[in-house]
């Protein structure tokens, strides 16, 4: 199998021994090796409900395949990289926030619902399903992973969450009286509510 490592704060290094890997399409910023590159398409499957997803999460989704033996180096925008494993777990992420995947892993794009309408976020959601790595950017900061439990819910900024894994259920809440104060403006207020056992993990600085 490829392995994903976090060669800086910065840059994931994928290493490739006659495997592949699948990214974000332009994320390549260099490679050694024998490596050859492909477009992989959406990464919310086939169809016209896929259709639908790829238009309501723009160009995210634009995956690529890297296939051969070899180092491959990624980075957006000077985004900090982060590298989680999952052992047969499904991982919810933020559809921007999505750098590379190794492994025997499925993703799709769900529905996560209507609390965010009016302002465009929170609607749609990546889900990665299996075993293997998964690469994920942060802006501000390296990834913060916080601990969630049945006594004790988190409440999260939508433009904060990155990802949640674990046993979670997620709700929207909006009555948030907090946005006022920091002068966010533009649609209707809201944040993301999640209970359950697991972690959900947040980037530092707003999207």
């Amino acid at each position: 199998m490829a392995e994903l490592v976090e060669h800086s704060a910065r840059i994931v290094a994928a290493r490739l021994d006659n495997t592949s890997i699948r990214a974000i399409s332009g994320s390549m910023v260099s490679y050694q090796g024998t490596v050859a590159f492909k477009s992989a398409g959406f990464g919310g499957g086939s169809g016209v409900l896929a259709g639908l997803k790829q238009r309501a999460t723009g160009e995210s989704l634009s995956l690529m395949e890297a296939t051969g033996s070899g180092v491959v180096h990624l980075a957006v925008n000077g985004q900090y990289v982060s590298v989680l494993a999952l052992n047969n777990e499904t991982l919810q992420v933020e559809s921007q926030q999505l750098l590379a995947m190794a492994g025997a892993l499925q993703t799709n794009v769900t529905f996560a619902g209507l609390g965010g309408m009016s302002s465009g976020q929170g609607l749609f959601t990546t889900t990665v399903t299996g075993t293997g790595q998964v690469a994920l950017l942060s802006s501000g900061g390296p990834l913060i992973h916080l601990e969630v439990n049945p006594n004790l819910p988190l409440v999260v900024d939508p433009d904060a969450f990155v990802s949640a894994k674990g046993q979670l259920q997620q709700s929207f809440v909006t009555d948030v009286s907090w946005r006022d104060m920091v002068g966010a403006g533009g649609g209707e207020a809201f944040s993301l509510r999640w209970q359950g056992q697991g972690v959900v993990s947040i980037q530092p600085a707003e999207r």
